[in-house]
């Protein structure tokens, strides 16, 4: 499909740059396509009213991890700085990134991490990596001099929260954000970017679900800077989506599964829980355990298999995830939806306001959508 379908005008101060607070008072548009009303306004708070008992929501753990390091490219007495943002962990001591500027770094190279300054002999020398591969787009391999859990615990003490970049470039990183950007289930680290549709989640709405009958569960899918990525290809089939890899236990699939089977409906919270979901399922719509990489994208045409139901925040244009929920909803829907949103001022991004989508009835399927090079 071509990419400029996709395309929208979005205001820059529609943007949010700090969450609403208390997180479940952000705003929610519910999103029925299939119905006469096809959109309401509501608050996430209302999010119980709007589901039956016997339903199941499906939440992301993992946690952010502080993934963006500066350091210093080592070439002689020539000093380089480098920004490196990790986003996929290859092994114990090997990192996929994506680096600035990669025309300064050469296969081979080591950059050095830590507290420096014009001189070598300044350099705080605590963390130190090769540069291993060197592809497109500035993304490298980075192999490090430690590995487990001392690597671990020298990226949490020298990285930084990787903010996304559209609030990056309006502010700086903050304490507030090492709260702010995990979710309340942030339990298993590996991400370096927050699954956002659990940002609105809190305790006293968990508490409420729970109450109304509503089931909750856990998967895993630790969430790539490549969700960041603009779509540079003009036409969908052309465009190449970076694996993160997921985890749905044989308890938590088997949950689901029944929740199926006695009548009740799976709402995915984020589109991260609804790609390992898909991922997972068969052509039944049975959802199997797994523990491995997905690439799975998805665009009008797919046909849905797990989800029924899905809460996630407003997308950028052009991008992958606004191509995902015009799947789920259909295009045109979508793009009611984002123009109903923009003119009554919600809020945009990570940070944004929310909507919850029903599936919609009528699926193209003659039309492409799902590629999964796992």
């Amino acid at each position: 499909m071509r990419v400029d379908l996709f395309d929208f005008e979005l205001p820059e101060d529609r943007i949010a740059l700090r969450p609403m607070e208390p997180r479940d008072a952000a705003r929610l548009l519910v999103v029925t396509p299939d119905a006469p009303q096809t959109l309401t306004d509501r608050l996430v708070r209302d999010l119980p009213d709007l589901l039956q008992p016997g339903d199941a929501i499906v939440v992301n753990d993992t946690k952010v991890i502080p993934a963006r390091l500066s350091g210093v490219r080592v070439r002689g007495e020539a000093i380089a700085h480098i920004d490196v943002t990790l986003h996929k962990r290859e092994s114990d001591s090997r990192w996929r990134a994506f680096v600035r500027p990669a025309k300064k770094l050469n296969v081979g190279e080591r950059i050095r991490f830590g507290e420096a300054s014009e001189s070598m002999a300044c350099l705080l020398a605590s963390l130190d990596a090769e540069v291993a591969e060197k592809g497109e787009g500035g993304e490298v391999v980075l192999d490090f001099a430690f590995s487990g859990a001392a690597l671990d615990e020298a990226i949490e003490r020298l990285g930084h929260m990787p903010l996304p970049p559209y609030i990056a470039s309006k502010r700086g990183e903050d304490a507030r954000d090492e709260r702010d950007y995990q979710t309340l289930f942030a339990n298993e680290p590996g991400a370096v970017a927050a699954p956002t549709a659990g940002l609105h989640f809190t305790p006293d709405l968990v508490a409420a679900l729970e109450k109304r009958g509503v089931a909750l569960h856990k998967v895993t899918l630790h969430v790539g800077a490549g969700t960041f990525l603009p779509v540079k290809a003009d036409d969908t089939d052309d465009h190449r989506m970076h694996a993160e890899y997921g985890v749905i236990t044989q308890e938590t699939a088997a949950a689901l599964n029944d929740t199926r089977a006695r009548g009740g409906r799976i709402l995915s919270v984020g589109t991260t829980s609804l790609r390992i979901l898909e991922t997972a399922a068969d052509e039944t719509g049975r959802i199997h355990p797994v523990a491995k990489d997905t690439s799975i994208f998805i665009t009008p045409g797919y046909r849905f298999r797990a989800v029924d139901l899905l809460l996630t925040n407003f997308h950028l244009p052009r991008s992958t995830l606004f191509m995902l929920v015009s799947a789920f909803s259909g295009l045109e829907t979508m793009r009611q939806a984002y123009a109903h949103a923009i003119a009554g001022n919600y809020r945009f991004y990570s940070y944004g306001d929310a909507c919850l989508l029903t599936r919609a009835i009528l699926q193209d399927s003659s039309l492409t959508g799902q590629t999964d090079l796992s």
